[in-house]
């Protein structure tokens, strides 16, 4: 953050303000922590904070503090609309473009309040007041733990703020194993718990809590890895019919793709997931080196995000979807060759 930065944001959380705390549509670890953290904080402040999320969120997701204060966009989409015209302040995390936000885009785009982006994806928009932009953090909430710094109130970091912050670092940075994840975020983490975050019930509550449809749909995924010989890939399909007989819950794919990652020689990974509700392919993109499946993402498959990791749709069936990316894997041969 710049000084000027810096300066503006002490100017708009000066008095007590109505705050409105967005994440994008389809919240993870990194977007979940990273609001519930600033909203935390802000109320110590004495400031009224809403935190507005487009859509519902992973069971996992949901011990964390304060998460039962969450408004869900579309269960109530009058009373949030409300929240947002009112407010003085919209902070927007883990994301960089209003549309991330689903149906909220309009409403967010008619606001009159002051906006405040934090967020580390490439090729940000222009809609913020002040824009806090570092695509080479590990993750939102690193960047929110700086923010906090930045503004002088890292000595109001509390238990509960470092609980949700480590937590959106910790499933950002795959247990810290990305290429993103650097000294300095080690340190933060170190802080983290020397402020009170609790790193093994962290990980307990966040990766021992599967239920056994999901570990059936992962037995199920893992059938239907297959290997892209010669162009070092490896994909996973799963149909609306093989998530259905696993009582697919919001969350339950989370890491699948990894595991297509986790093959010894293999540097892309995807997953193709099925969505009759809203007539889409999901998908997501994980790659090793200097693949960027950011860039893959944006020009085949209307999506982005980090050279790493990335995701995407298709209005294709499943089967086009997956013969469309396989047809265009030969374009990266000198890439993905052996």
């Amino acid at each position: 953050m710049t000084n000027k930065d810096i300066s503006r944001v002490k100017e708009l959380l000066e008095g007590n303000k109505k705050i409105v705390i967005v994440p994008h549509k389809g919240p993870d670890g990194d977007a979940m922590g990273s609001t519930l953290a600033l909203k935390i904080l802000l109320e110590h402040l004495d400031h009224y904070v809403q935190l507005i999320a487009p859509n519902d969120y992973p069971n996992f997701l949901k011990w964390m503090p304060y998460q039962d204060e969450v408004l869900i966009y579309d269960r109530d989409p009058k009373k949030c609309d409300d929240y947002i015209a009112e407010a003085d302040v919209i902070f927007t995390l883990d994301f960089n473009h209003l549309s991330r936000a689903g149906e909220m885009y309009k409403p967010l785009k008619g606001a009159k309040a002051s906006f405040i982006m934090i967020d580390h994806h490439q090729q940000p928009d222009d809609y913020a007041e002040v824009t806090y932009s570092d695509v080479s953090m590990c993750s939102t909430c690193q960047m929110v733990y700086h923010f906090i710094e930045n503004i002088g109130l890292d000595e109001k970091i509390t238990p509960q703020i470092a609980t949700c912050l480590y937590t959106g670092i910790m499933t950002d940075t795959g247990s810290f194993r990305y290429r993103s994840t650097t000294s300095l975020t080690h340190r933060v983490i170190a802080d983290l718990i020397d402020k009170g975050a609790d790193n093994t019930s962290i990980h307990e509550n966040i990766f021992d809590t599967s239920s056994y449809g999901q570990l059936q749909l992962l037995g199920c995924a893992l059938q239907n890895l297959k290997v892209v010989e010669g162009l070092r890939t490896a994909y996973i399909t799963l149909s609306q019919e093989e998530l259905d007989r696993h009582n697919f819950k919001k969350g339950d794919t989370e890491g699948f793709v990894n595991y297509g990652l986790s093959l010894e020689g293999i540097v892309f990974a995807a997953i193709f997931i099925e969505n009759e509700a809203e007539k889409i392919v999901k998908i997501s993109f994980r790659s090793k080196g200097t693949f960027s499946v950011n860039d893959f993402a944006r020009r085949y498959f209307d999506g982005g995000g980090h050279i790493n990791a990335a995701g995407g749709k298709s209005d294709l069936s499943l089967q086009e979807t997956v013969d469309k990316f396989i047809s265009i894997l030969p374009t990266y041969k000198k890439n993905l060759a052996l």
